[in-house]
């Protein structure tokens, strides 16, 4: 198993700007495909962005297109989340996702993944 912890959420204007770190311990976090997910009070929790493990391939939800982006590095076992033009609707909590898989491909599913880390909150005034 791998242990996961959330960091950098806050309070942001919209328009503005914030990263996401997600820390792994444990087992080597280059062993995993990631993903960052968000739930909003009252919905379900939703896929953002995932990345492969050796970090080649990386996948987007539609709502962040363009304004998202995720990166790895494997050396620091640290996953990061740079997310711009921050919109209200934007406004959840952020969970990272684990899951250990030697191929490199790009899971989207919260059923997918089997490491989950607390959540940060993430918070967009208009």
């Amino acid at each position: 198993q791998v242990q996961l912890v959330e960091s950098g959420g806050g309070l942001v204007q919209a328009g503005g700007s914030l990263r996401l770190s997600c820390a792994a311990s444990g087992r080597t976090s280059s062993s995993y495909a990631m993903g960052w997910f968000r739930q909003a009070p009252g919905k379900e929790r939703e896929f953002v962005a995932g990345i492969s493990r050796n970090g080649v391939s990386t996948s987007y939800a539609d709502s962040v297109k363009g304004r998202f982006t995720i990166s790895r590095d494997n050396a620091k076992n640290t996953v990061y989340l740079q997310m711009n033009s921050l919109k209200p609707e934007d406004t959840a909590l952020y969970y990272c996702a684990a899951r250990f898989y030697f191929g490199n491909i790009v899971f989207t599913s919260v059923a997918a993944f089997d490491s989950w880390g607390q959540g940060t909150q993430v918070t967009v005034s208009s």
